[in-house]
């Protein structure tokens, strides 16, 4: 499998095709996010497609190691209705849908660019994804809405958070996270965790050569939280060509 995976958080591309569309659009959510994933197909050519979910009515690892963890979170039924659905869409296309308890969509992406041998594009609005890109794996990051995509390799890494993507979970444990409530350490922000680990090279380093003393533990939890799974469990991984009269079937039921 030499040629190009193409994998794809799905819930963050379905939050941002349903904010996106009117909601007088009966489905908008799954309307846009299928119009994105054709577009996206026919873009890009790839060899697979894989479409990542999270579980959402089953906490995850991160959940119970921290309580804040994307507290305060809330979704209007319709979109929640309609991302139960979206994985069955995905596989009417003939692509792979990977979901399951206790991993997230970010697991999934993980798995997949390790399990991959060839090129990896991952689409995504989540910048945690950042520490899975390399000269094979590159982001694509919506800019406005889901009609403009950014390319994200290592030197625009190094340009947006001055380390490189290895260190991203560890600037993030640093930083801290408002998106998932994760605290980071107090009074440090962006430049100082990156100075830090340009500094010591690592938040391990950084602890072993007396940085934040009071706070090891809860910085290194905040490391775990933000770091991908890659043994997240994935469906077997293939070429995926795609059955457009599948999913026109499937649309039609």
């Amino acid at each position: 499998m030499s040629g190009t995976l193409l994998a794809v958080d799905g819930d963050s591309l379905a939050h941002r095709a349903y904010h996106a569309l009117p909601k007088q659009i009966r489905l908008n959510a799954i309307v846009g996010f299928a119009n994105f994933l054709i577009r996206l197909w026919e873009t890009e050519q790839p060899e697979a497609v894989l479409v990542a979910w999270d579980t959402l009515e089953v906490p995850t690892y991160r959940h119970e190691a921290l309580e804040t963890y994307q507290s305060g979170r809330e979704f209007e039924d319709s979109i929640l209705q309609q991302l139960a659905l979206l994985p069955d869409v995905v596989r009417s296309f003939g692509f792979l849908a990977a979901k399951g308890a206790g991993s997230e969509a970010d697991d999934f992406l993980a798995a997949a660019a390790n399990a991959w041998a060839g090129p990896v594009l991952v689409a995504t609005s989540d910048r945690d994804a950042f520490q899975l890109v390399s000269d094979r794996v590159t982001i694509l990051q919506p800019v406005k809405g889901v009609s403009e995509l950014a390319r994200i390799g290592p030197a625009e890494v190094r340009e947006r958070y001055g380390v490189e993507p290895p260190q991203v979970p560890d600037f993030i444990a640093l930083r801290g996270d408002p998106s998932d409530k994760i605290p980071g350490a107090p009074g440090v922000g962006p430049k100082k965790a990156a100075d830090a680990l340009k500094q010591h090279g690592s938040l391990e380093q950084a602890l072993a050569d007396g940085r934040f003393p009071q706070l090891a533990e809860e910085l290194r939890l905040y490391r775990r939280i933000a770091t991908m799974d890659a043994g997240a469990p994935l469906p077997d991984l293939h070429p995926t060509p795609p059955d457009w009269a599948g999913a026109a079937a499937h649309a039609s039921d």
